[in-house]
């Protein structure tokens, strides 16, 4: 009798595991977390540390030299700071790095366009130029944000443009003082 009690239950336990793994996936996945703890007085949002700006499908003929401004409609994007003590630091300035442009510290483009390049301004329409700080922005506490345009402009009357797409990577540093 207790052979068949056994053969019983262990034929139920095999019918129960062959109809689990028959079983319909309804959803699994990984979340990963990253990040990193930096010596500064603000965080920065992850929304603002990696970024895609569109600049649009831009006309060749808004680029070349004596047209009316030699340049495309300004794309704005921002930089967000988040939880700033201003205790001891009370501004930041914004440094972009990259590939120089073809015009005065302009950020150059790769790709099958050529005969532009990439205007960084801060938030007031002046140029940032490649390498070197903005102008220090006032922070205060808690959350700030930082707002910056980029313009495509073409190289200058010797200068052709070429229609093409482009790419443009610029970094970005933060210096508090």
């Amino acid at each position: 009798m207790n052979f068949n009690k056994f053969a019983l239950a262990a034929a139920m336990s095999m019918t129960m595991v062959a109809g689990m793994a028959n079983a319909a996936d309804q959803g699994h996945g990984k979340i990963t977390f990253t990040g990193s703890i930096i010596d500064a007085p603000c965080s920065i949002n992850p929304d603002s540390i990696d970024q895609t700006v569109e600049m649009g499908q831009i006309s060749n003929v808004a680029l070349k030299a004596g047209s009316n401004t030699g340049t495309s409609i300004p794309r704005n994007f921002e930089i967000k700071l988040e939880n700033c003590d201003i205790t001891t630091l009370k501004s930041v300035k914004t440094t972009f790095t990259g590939a120089e442009g073809g015009t005065d510290g302009s950020l150059g483009v790769t790709g099958t366009a050529k005969g532009a390049s990439i205007i960084l301004t801060n938030g007031d329409g002046k140029q940032i130029k490649i390498g070197e700080a903005s102008a220090a922005r006032n922070l205060q506490s808690g959350n700030n944000t930082l707002l910056f345009s980029a313009y495509l402009k073409g190289d200058g009357a010797s200068a052709t443009v070429i229609p093409g797409d482009f790419t443009a990577i610029a970094d970005f540093t933060l210096a508090y003082q």
